[in-house]
């Protein structure tokens, strides 16, 4: 994408803007926080965000079988042709909790907003909603399922643009006494979805409940490229956007890992 970046910019985000043409063309691409280089986190979300508006593009992140074939089912059969942007992390593709029955596939349709299935029989005691988009979900869910108490509610957004608003505001509904709403991301703060996305979460929350950020901070690159500083900058993002107790050795050793890194 870095290096096709001025295409997306001329013709495929602005061609209907500026003369009258769309597509349904449809792009699926790599990013995902796997212990990699920079350049397999390369595909910046935030950069599709910032080129979508007046409905010129769709933007997606799924997190299930059955909701990447809906949506492309989806993208192929509508009569209003925009240009599809798919997040595709590899490691998706061999992690045996993303999976799909069959039924998931031969009924249904695609959802914008996933709400926690294990959440639903507790929703009126949750206080606390992590609210996250791609494969950090699963890391989130690994960790969700092993506190004995207190669990947040772990909420998908999988369509980023355009914004389901109102699929947002139902699934809050179900949770009255969720004070706390965090938007969790493996990306930089500068970078992934947050800076588009906190306005709008704004909006719909409309003071009434607190929201905060956790991901990595503002960086230059979009990963680490190193495998242990990933991994303990991962395992804060989600003891951070869970609410658990943090060891008081990650700081030092991120610090280390950093140092050999550099």
């Amino acid at each position: 994408m870095n290096g096709a970046q001025v295409f997306l910019d001329q013709f495929i985000a602005a061609g209907l803007s500026k003369w009258g043409q769309t597509t349904r063309l449809t792009l699926l691409l790599p990013h995902g926080y796997e212990g990699q280089g920079p350049e397999h986190s390369s595909a910046r979300l935030e950069r599709f965000l910032q080129l979508a508006a007046e409905n010129n593009l769709r933007i997606a992140n799924c997190t299930t079988p059955a909701q990447y074939f809906h949506l492309i089912r989806r993208q192929a059969r509508r009569d209003r042709l925009r240009p599809l942007i798919v997040m595709t992390p590899k490691s998706l593709l061999r992690l045996p909790a993303a999976g799909s029955r069959l039924e998931d596939l031969s009924a249904g349709t695609f959802h914008p907003v996933l709400d926690d299935p294990s959440a639903t029989a507790r929703a009126g005691e949750i206080e606390r909603l992590v609210l996250c988009s791609g494969k950090v979900y699963y890391d989130l869910l690994a960790e969700a399922d092993k506190m004995p108490a207190g669990r947040p509610a772990l909420v998908r957004v999988e369509q980023l643009y355009t914004f389901p608003e109102e699929d947002l505001r139902e699934v809050l509904g179900r949770y009255p006494r969720a004070a706390e709403v965090v938007w969790a991301q493996e990306e930089p703060r500068n970078m992934g979805a947050w800076t588009w996305l906190e306005p709008r979460l704004r909006e719909v929350l409309a003071g009434e409940r607190n929201l905060s950020y956790v991901g990595r901070p503002e960086r230059a690159s979009p990963a680490e490229g190193y495998p242990g500083a990933h991994a303990i900058e991962q395992a804060r993002i989600v003891a951070d956007a869970l609410g658990t107790q943090r060891k008081a050795a990650a700081p030092a050793t991120m610090a280390a890992a950093g140092g050999a890194q550099g």
